[in-house]
């Protein structure tokens, strides 16, 4: 089966920010607890962290992260994570059924991030909480001092601010699981309040509302056009959330969902589009999609489970463990994400650590990349600079998410800073590989190709703490430049990096 995809310098998308490589860490299930934070594991620091996990995190380069939820923020005070550890409050969490020790607060998060090389993007509690308790938490965190909340944190053994930019103003507002959970104009009469109140102290802050919680949500798009109505001047950014589930075991249907993604991209863009004439405004909300990832393999039986099971703490919880089939998800989504970032501005993989997460940890023990490790990774290191709007000649197929779903997913990215062309191919193809002839014009010479393939024969195959490097990305064989054209063959069911040296 063939395929041409066509390059030019002149025919580019946008500038990606950085940004949409983000991740995200919850106070949910091992994520933090056994997860980032392990007092007593052989490699913990001097602040409980592990250093193996935050080595793992820097691998990924992920640029900011958002914290401390996700449900979990909607009943959450965060004055009980501060101050010293032994007078911490210990929490009844409603959003996972478990207990929170606190043990970890803003202190621990803001340490550990710098040491993991990313931002914070924090997230207040607009459920059983609001406008006032933003203010302070804000004050906490970013006023240099003199005041009853910037001095606490300085008695609590922080001078400097931590000066953070990304603020959401709750999370899944819409979602009837949500404590607090508000209508539209409820929620965008009080996210707009919020936003003036955090403007008043910081105009540079950038402001993150809620969206929906995904796209079959019965409010969906309704929603995002009442709550941008309310609050259009005074956020940088609507959030957007989805997760991808293959319960009937169909790979064709499965690899055809970020199709899904990107009409519900659309329809938002749409909307933002909309109400910007409405309000004749002059500035552009851009789209947060601070959560997704492959989500199914533990859902359905850990929901369940959670209902009966008392308060513990720190419970595994939510550990899929990925396969290689999510790998060709992961990658397409990546794809999904890049093709659109001149309206995905942020996004973060929900999420960093154990809970359907690239990394995983043993308590006491070793911690190891997922299968979905590598697509991620090799996106936020080399996904950096322009994205290229590609020409693309490919056989397609039908299912039932959308029509003519093309057998080879591609994007294109020019990093003019190192003179690079870096694509990244899946082949959705269960029965042929894809020879791809692919033009570059426009760039200069190119001199090198670089061909990195991640390929196995078992998509049930996983990466366990006993077998870590079962998926893991291999060189490519193949790949010729000539004349300006490229030319490699993509195994079937395949994942791919080619990296043009220019």
């Amino acid at each position: 089966m063939k395929a041409r995809v066509t390059a030019h310098a002149r025919y580019i998308i946008a500038d990606i920010d950085k940004r949409l490589y983000g991740s995200f860490l919850e106070h949910l299930g091992r994520a933090v607890y056994t997860g980032i934070y392990e007092p007593d594991h052989p490699t913990a620091d001097s602040s409980g962290m592990r250093q193996d996990v935050i080595d793992l995190v820097r691998g990924l380069d992920t640029p900011i992260c958002r914290y401390p939820g996700g449900n979990f923020v909607s009943a959450y005070n965060w004055e009980d994570g501060i101050g010293p550890k032994e007078d911490r409050p210990t929490r009844l969490d409603l959003a996972w059924h478990t207990s929170e020790s606190n043990q970890v607060g803003i202190h621990e998060f803001a340490d550990w991030a710098e040491k993991a090389n990313t931002e914070m993007m924090l997230a207040v509690n607009l459920g059983s909480r609001g406008l006032d308790e933003a203010r302070a938490f804000l004050e906490y965190v970013n006023h240099e001092g003199g005041t009853y909340w910037s001095d606490l944190r300085r008695k609590n053994g922080r001078a400097d601010p931590w000066d953070v930019k990304v603020w959401c103003l709750g999370n899944e507002m819409d979602g009837p699981w949500q404590v607090g959970a508000k209508s539209a104009a409820e929620y965008g009469h009080l996210a707009n309040e919020t936003a003036k109140a955090m403007r008043a102290y910081d105009q540079s802050l950038e402001l993150i509302v809620c969206g929906s919680s995904g796209p079959g949500m019965t409010t969906f798009p309704e929603w995002e056009a009442t709550v941008l109505d309310h609050t259009y001047e005074n956020v940088d950014h609507i959030s957007l959330h989805m997760y991808f589930e293959n319960y009937e075991k169909n790979t064709a249907e499965f690899l055809a969902l970020p199709e899904k993604l990107d009409r519900y991209i659309g329809t938002v863009s749409g909307v933002i589009d909309y109400i910007k004439g409405k309000k004749r405004s002059s500035k552009t909300v851009g789209i947060s999609f601070d959560e997704w990832n492959v989500w199914y393999h533990e859902r359905e039986n850990d929901m369940e489970r959670i209902k009966d099971w008392g308060w513990p703490h720190a419970p595994a919880l939510l550990e899929d463990i990925y396969n290689f089939e999510d790998v060709l998800q992961v990658g397409c989504i990546l794809n999904t994400f890049i093709r659109r970032s001149d309206v995905v501005r942020m996004a973060c993989i929900a999420q960093l650590v154990n809970v359907i997460a690239p990394i995983m940890t043993a308590p006491g023990g070793a911690a190891w990349k997922q299968t979905i490790y590598y697509p991620f990774q090799f996106a936020s290191l080399y996904g950096r600079g322009t994205a290229l709007q590609l020409d693309v000649d490919s056989l397609t197929y039908n299912a039932d998410v959308a029509a003519g779903v093309s057998y080879l997913d591609i994007s294109g990215v020019h990093d003019a800073t190192n003179g690079t062309l870096t694509f990244f191919a899946v082949n959705r193809s269960a029965d042929e590989p894809l020879e791809i002839d692919l033009e570059i014009e426009g760039f200069g010479t190119a001199k090198t190709v670089e061909h990195t393939l991640i390929k196995h024969q078992d998509l049930e195959a996983k990466n366990t703490k006993n077998n870590p490097n079962n998926v893991k990305p291999e060189v490519g064989g193949g790949a010729k430049l000539s004349g300006g054209k490229l030319s490699l063959s993509v195994p079937s069911l395949s994942y791919s990096m080619i990296r043009v040296q220019l």
